[in-house]
């Protein structure tokens, strides 16, 4: 899936300092006035910007300033008042720090819904209070579930279009609840919020004082993920070998590490690991942080190992606990989201598999069926996907992976796929089961 930005990590047991989350929905559900709402009521955009989005507004004749046109970048989506490429936009309060993937609300987008969602820690679905839940609410949510986003919050936005009326809130709590049992839904949050007019988003709003709970962003702040992250299984995918040769230095003139990103467990000086593939045990002898020697680390921080021993150790390989190790597979099952317009995906597909920090050629040996999103149906007479579409698939790859199912582990647990003739990603896949 895609890569995870870097992370300032604290301990296990305290909250993250960084909370990623995507937001999704029907088109002109607000998405991206929220997100301008939030920026803007953090404080977190710089005069000239608010000045540029004024002016706009104004321009366009429109009665409020449009904070929508904070995310929406792109020429075209200005133009046409809709979100198309994920939008990342970064904000902080004294209590976190915020990546927000603002993804698109039409079906044909689907596959930017995907990318967003793909290392989110949350999702939030917005529903336009008068509309209720569409088609687009439900696929967007049965997509955050698929992806095993673990916290979702729905947003029931508009809410000054309906006077505040308690009862139009409920009606679609009561609706989407019952769609979620469907859905592997972990934890999900109701907010009744104005994205324009901000009730709800920062503050709690006097209009609505039937809702006890609290703001959109006060959850979003004490939402507790540090437990999200699998911190059982031991995963260091080797991502690169470091050696200084500094003859000048002796520290460095030796120094041999092995640097990459946790993406599981914690590991600490002194623990004993083993080398996959080799299956060679050895004890961690120093973890180096990017300011110096580190008492451990955890997901998703980037580190470098030293070991006990001088093992052949190289880029693609993995770190793990001799009695807890990641399955060793060719022939991996994965529901994939095919990404690209220029071809289908059909059985006996030749393509290149980009796994952690392995990458090897895969041959797709059989498409199982094409899932409906809207409908969650399964068409087991499918014989090809196409841009946006998902379904399940066999792989058998060049090389044995070293893999986690991926509710068990997102980043063992998920690959991309690559045209080897224009290395365009043309999927993002995740794994199911082994054979």
């Amino acid at each position: 899936m895609a890569a995870n930005e870097p992370a300032q990590a604290q301990h296990p047991g305290k909250s993250m300092d960084l909370l990623r989350f995507a937001t999704a929905g029907s088109v002109d559900d607000g998405k991206s006035t929220l997100i301008g709402r939030l920026l803007f009521d953090s404080k977190s955009i710089f005069e000239d910007q608010l000045e540029s989005v004024e002016r706009t507004s104004t321009e366009r004749g429109e009665e409020y300033t449009n904070l929508a046109l904070l995310t929406d970048g792109l020429r075209a989506e200005r133009e046409q008042g809709i979100t198309i490429d994920v939008a990342y936009r970064y904000f902080a309060t004294p209590r976190r720090k915020f990546i927000i993937a603002d993804t698109p609300g039409h079906i044909q987008y689907t596959r930017n819904m995907v990318t967003g969602a793909s290392t989110a820690d949350l999702a939030i679905i917005l529903v336009d209070a008068r509309k209720g839940i569409l088609e687009q609410s439900r696929r967007h949510a049965f997509l955050a579930t698929l992806l095993q986003v673990p916290h979702l919050v729905v947003a029931v936005n508009k809410m000054d279009l309906v006077d505040y009326d308690r009862s139009v809130y409920e009606r679609i709590v009561d609706e989407f609840t019952a769609f979620a049992s469907k859905l592997a839904v972990t934890d999900m949050t109701f907010v009744p919020i104005s994205a324009l007019h901000g009730d709800n988003v920062v503050e709690r709003s006097v209009n609505m004082p039937w809702y006890e709970g609290s703001s959109l962003l006060h959850h979003l702040e004490h939402v507790h993920i540090a437990s999200d992250r699998n911190l059982i299984d031991v995963r260091f995918p080797v991502q690169y070998v470091i050696r200084p040769h500094a003859s000048t230095d002796p520290d460095l003139h030796d120094y041999r590490g092995y640097a990459g990103q946790v993406a599981g467990g914690v590991l600490k000086p002194g623990d004993e690991v083993v080398h996959l593939p080799s299956g060679l045990t050895t004890r961690i002898t120093q973890i180096d942080g990017p300011r110096g020697p580190v008492d451990e680390a955890f997901a998703p921080m980037s580190v470098t190992l030293r070991f006990a021993d001088d093992i052949d150790i190289s880029r693609g390989d993995m770190i793990a606990r001799p009695n807890n190790r990641p399955e060793v597979a060719q022939d991996i099952d994965a529901m994939i989201c095919w990404m690209t317009p220029d071809r289908t995906l059909t059985p006996r597909s030749k393509l290149v598999i980009k796994h952690t920090t392995r990458t090897a050629k895969v041959l797709v040996k059989d498409l199982h069926y094409r899932l409906d999103v809207n409908t969650l149906h399964r068409d087991e007479q499918a014989d090809a996907l196409g841009l946006n579409e998902i379904g399940r698939v066999s792989l058998r790859v060049t090389q044995p992976l070293f893999v986690d199912d991926y509710g068990r582990n997102r980043l063992t647990g998920g690959f991309i796929l690559v045209d080897e003739a224009t290395n365009n990603t043309v999927a993002a896949g995740m794994i199911t089961g082994v054979k």
